[in-house]
């Protein structure tokens, strides 16, 4: 399967090759954007390197596709948008979004987000997609609802980060959802 390039009126959202490791590691370092990640820090750059290589392998094992979050107007790599535990035979995912602080509320994820959900039911016929969320991050689970994703419910214990279990929302948007 081909790498899918997918465009929206601002965004170029494109496959990340090494040539994006500094700007894979500037957002994966950031203590801001990873706080609800489920993941430490970066400390070194060979880190970004090593998620770069996993983006591949697990796109080509058709388990994940991730894309990187480029902004027309600047060419500026902002931020990352995927899909996690894709099983096609299944016909579900989950996604996932990180975007430079600098970027936030200017409507990036949103359009990102938008454009993938549009694959995944058009593209990919999947028939649900889920979202994992830690329940302080309120920005995150506003921007679901907004795009049409209903709160499923709370996982208890269901992210470990900064040595304890965290609980999580899961938040879905399904095809019937999506076609409304």
């Amino acid at each position: 399967m081909e790498f899918p390039l997918l465009e929206t009126e601002r965004l170029k959202l494109v496959e990340i090759s090494e040539k994006y490791a500094e700007n894979v590691y500037s957002i994966f370092s950031n203590e801001e954007i990873i706080r609800y990640y489920g993941m430490s820090a970066f400390t070194q750059k060979e880190q970004a390197v090593n998620m770069i290589e996993s983006f591949s392998k697990r796109f080509e094992a058709k388990s994940s596709i991730r894309w990187g979050i480029i902004v027309k107007e600047t060419s500026e790599f902002v931020g990352t948008v995927g899909l996690n535990n894709l099983v096609i035979s299944s016909k579900r995912t989950e996604i996932g979004y990180d975007l430079l602080p600098e970027h936030w509320r200017k409507g990036i994820v949103s359009e990102a987000v938008e454009a993938v959900i549009n694959y995944c039911f058009e593209e990919l016929a999947l028939y649900r997609i889920a979202a994992v969320t830690f329940p302080e991050n309120e920005a995150s689970f506003k921007l679901l609802l907004k795009l049409g994703f209903q709160k499923e419910g709370l996982l208890r214990g269901y992210i470990y980060q900064n040595e304890k279990s965290n609980d999580a929302f899961v938040f879905s948007i399904i095809r019937p959802d999506f076609e409304k």
